[in-house]
């Protein structure tokens, strides 16, 4: 007579919890004892408070054997949220978040975000690209995710950025990602999607600025080159830094070397910000950030 083994228990749905607010005792202790009190296991949990500022950060990534979905977890979690003053969120750690990708000339950081995201390993859903030109249309094309060709003069900008907001609306993008975008957004743009734009750009800011920044590096003498993945404020380039990437260099290296030694630096640190930033371990600390990496 064959033994029939057990069936499996189904996998329990997996939650991530990140928060910040003003530093107190009691916090975890509360997040802990909710989490226990509600039939949930956490998984992996990591905090930091700042001195400097005076504030508390959290990420609890748990698991809820029991059946609950995540509107209940908000609501149930709300006061909790209330009584430490809390800026607070509970999402579901299987759904893939998002993204819309903006593009000018320059595509190794496209094309990387593309691959990534097809094999697997960025946890999103890339739901359509920006350009205001046409070089990328067959590629992103490829990859069956919809083109955007939205162009962009002077007297056009203010429509431009409608057309890209009602993208964003309509299709319910919670990042977007500037992959070599060399438009200056508008200071009301960036307010509507305040710590939801990312963009990549050399660290030789502000020391190279203008055309042919490696080159100008090169001319310099420098021996490391490297990139800064950043969220967008009005302030051009002066957002919160989230990741960076060097690269040591030597004096044999020639200007076109250089660029595409960058290219591989802005593409590692830009995919590293961009999966962080959709597994939510990224919490804004003023003009810095705090990362559970």
């Amino acid at each position: 007579m064959n033994e029939q083994s057990a069936p499996a228990a189904a996998p329990a749905d997996q939650y991530v919890l990140t928060l910040s607010c003003p530093d107190k005792k009691g916090i975890v202790h509360a997040v802990s004892s909710y989490l226990f009190m509600t039939g949930c296991n956490i998984e992996d949990s990591q905090q930091f408070g700042d001195h400097d500022t005076g504030l508390f950060f959290m990420r609890v990534h748990f698991s809820a054997e029991a059946p609950v979905t995540v509107e209940k977890l908000r609501a149930s979690f709300a006061a909790i949220g209330d009584s430490f003053h809390m800026d607070w969120q509970i999402n579901r750690a299987d759904e893939k978040m998002r993204i819309l990708l903006m593009v000018s000339k320059f595509g190794h950081c496209l094309n990387d975000l593309l691959f990534r995201a097809r094999i697997g390993a960025l946890p999103v859903e890339i739901v359509g690209v920006v350009s205001n030109h046409t070089d990328f249309e067959e590629l992103v094309g490829s990859y069956n995710i919809p083109f955007h060709r939205i162009p962009v003069t002077r007297d056009t900008k203010s429509e431009a950025e409608t057309k890209l907001l009602e993208i964003v609306r309509e299709e319910g993008v919670e990042l977007v990602v500037l992959a070599r975008y060399m438009q200056v957004l508008s200071d009301d743009l960036c307010k509507q999607l305040s710590g939801r734009i990312i963009n990549i750009h050399h660290s030789f800011l502000p020391s190279f600025k203008g055309a042919k920044p490696y080159h100008q590096a090169h001319a310099r003498g420098v021996k490391l080159i490297g990139a800064t993945a950043h969220y967008v404020t009005a302030d051009l380039d002066e957002g919160p830094i989230i990741e960076q990437e060097v690269e040591r260099v030597g004096h044999d290296v020639t200007p076109d070397q250089l660029v595409a030694i960058g290219r591989d630096v802005e593409c590692q640190a830009l995919a590293r910000a961009v999966k962080w930033h959709a597994e939510r371990r990224i919490l804004l600390n003023g003009r810095r950030t705090v990362v559970f990496a």
